[in-house]
């Protein structure tokens, strides 16, 4: 008999919703395959993440999701040897135009699952395109909703923090 999933989504929140969103995406069986942590070098010598081919893809999509999508505004982000953290908001001041003119309504905003998805769909096929084949991301992804900027600050400080504690991430597999 398989074991039931245990849900990852707040029971009834609506996360196509105006909100800042924590996100964190791991590489299945969290392979190393991003990059690597290195020591900085001359004034700055913290640890620093350096990006192989598959890394800059998955950097580059994620500025993606905001040309793609208007109302998606970026925050914090970095990406990780296995894993990515970053910030998304969902903001639909950022849509312009609801008028007769079809090409001024205003857009379908897709959910936080459906724009990780995109996101998750558009690295993987790139980087297959680059030849490694092999590569998947675990299934779903964590998100915390973000409710205050304190917490935005503590998140987003994290994020930014994130290579400097590299050895001690519980994502960290020796």
């Amino acid at each position: 008999m398989m074991k039931e999933r245990k849900p990852n989504r707040l029971k009834g929140y609506d996360y196509s919703s105006d909100n800042l969103y924590f996100v964190t995406s791991c590489v299945h069986n969290r392979i190393c395959c991003f990059g690597e942590i290195i020591v900085g070098t001359g004034r700055d010598p913290s640890l620093q993440m350096i990006l192989n081919e598959w890394g800059t893809i998955a950097k580059n999509q994620w500025y993606w999701l905001s040309e793609q999508y208007p109302y998606v505004i970026l925050h914090a982000f970095v990406v990780m040897p296995n894993h990515i953290h970053g910030i998304i908001e969902i903001n639909r001041e950022h849509v312009v135009g609801t008028g007769r003119d079809p090409s001024l309504r205003q857009p379908k905003i897709k959910s936080l699952s459906e724009l990780i998805g995109a996101y998750k769909t558009t690295v993987s096929k790139q980087i297959h395109l680059s030849g490694f084949m092999e590569f998947q991301w675990q299934r779903s992804f964590y998100e915390n909703i973000i409710r205050d900027e304190k917490s935005f600050k503590t998140i987003s400080d994290y994020i930014l923090n994130n290579p400097n504690n590299w050895e001690q991430d519980n994502l960290h597999i020796l």
